[in-house]
């Protein structure tokens, strides 16, 4: 097993063609599919099975393009490390932004990182809270930003931000920042909710519970986008972090007000392995991520926002 059979699985995989592959790795088709037989025979197991949508891996050539694509990234990482130039933080940083935080950072991180640190090479990935947790237990991201969780065996887990949740309607409905809206009211309408088992929807469930409320949950979905789609046609209200919906509010295309009768929050910490040497690249994002957070919300960018963890920032200074 070596390098170029590992970047055939892949790259076939990826494109579903071994003649795209081969135009993409700079080689002949048959030498492609030389690369893949050779493997197949030293794995005694077929990776790939032709079908009229072109090559799909088999249940086994799924598992190895898992690994193999993991095992190219690490090898990858360690060239950018093990060759940098003097002075230069220099690697390839994976890092996991909740959907909810994507558009007040994502744009405003790439920017100062390719300013301070244009040696690294960064990749962000944007998911729910759940998703991020368990692509970081499995090495796919280097960092990420998780909410309401602690440290946990397998993680370190720093606050950054403890924020409100605001209850969103249509304009029409003249919700506003200085006027807390209670659950028991919001409650009474029809509310398009996040699915059960989000993190966030367990947040909404506990504070009904509190507020002793019963929730006419209209419509369920897992896209925060699709939320607001449907309680700006019409559909509903819904329950949103006020970084999700800041922008919505100040175009004026969605009314929000903190929700009171019980407070709701989340807190928002960065999680990075526990275990493992974290490399001088990985710890340039976190600072320069961190450093974003406390921007945003100082500059009230993002609303109800409550910095925490000041020593993130300060780490590596």
């Amino acid at each position: 097993m070596d390098i170029k059979q590992l970047k055939a699985i892949v790259t076939v995989a990826e494109v579903g063609s071994v003649t795209r592959a081969a135009e993409l790795l700079h080689l002949v088709q048959p030498a492609v599919t030389r690369q893949i037989r050779t493997l197949e025979q030293e794995l005694d197991v077929p990776l790939f099975e032709r079908t009229g949508q072109g090559m799909r891996p088999t249940e086994a050539g799924a598992i190895m393009v898992d690994r193999a694509r993991r095992a190219l990234n690490e090898l990858e990482r360690a060239r950018a490390e093990v060759q940098p130039t003097p002075g230069v933080v220099t690697g390839i940083v994976t890092v996991g932004l909740l959907e909810s935080t994507s558009d007040l950072l994502a744009e405003p991180l790439v920017t100062a990182l390719a300013r301070d640190h244009p040696g690294v090479e960064l990749r962000l990935i944007t998911a729910y809270s759940g998703h991020l947790q368990q692509w970081l237990d499995d090495g796919d991201l280097d960092l990420t930003l998780l909410y309401n969780l602690d440290s946990t065996p397998s993680l370190n887990a720093r606050p950054l931000v403890r924020e409100h949740l605001w209850v969103v309607a249509p304009p029409s409905a003249g919700l506003r920042a200085d006027r807390p809206v209670p659950f028991a009211e919001a409650a009474t309408h029809p509310l398009i909710m996040p699915a059960s088992g989000h993190a966030l929807r367990s947040l909404i469930d506990a504070a009904a519970v509190r507020a002793g409320a019963d929730m006419n949950v209209a419509v369920q979905t897992n896209s925060m986008r699709v939320q607001k789609q449907l309680v700006l046609a019409g559909h509903g209200w819904t329950v949103l972090p006020g970084v999700g919906i800041a922008e919505d509010v100040t175009q004026g295309a969605l009314s929000a007000a903190p929700l009171c009768e019980p407070d709701v929050w989340r807190s928002i910490i960065l999680g990075t392995p526990r275990f493992g040497r974290t490399p001088p690249a990985v710890e340039a994002v976190a600072r320069e991520l961190a450093r974003q957070i406390n921007s945003a919300a100082t500059q009230g960018r993002w609303p109800s926002a409550q910095v925490q963890g000041a020593d993130v920032l300060a780490e590596g200074e």
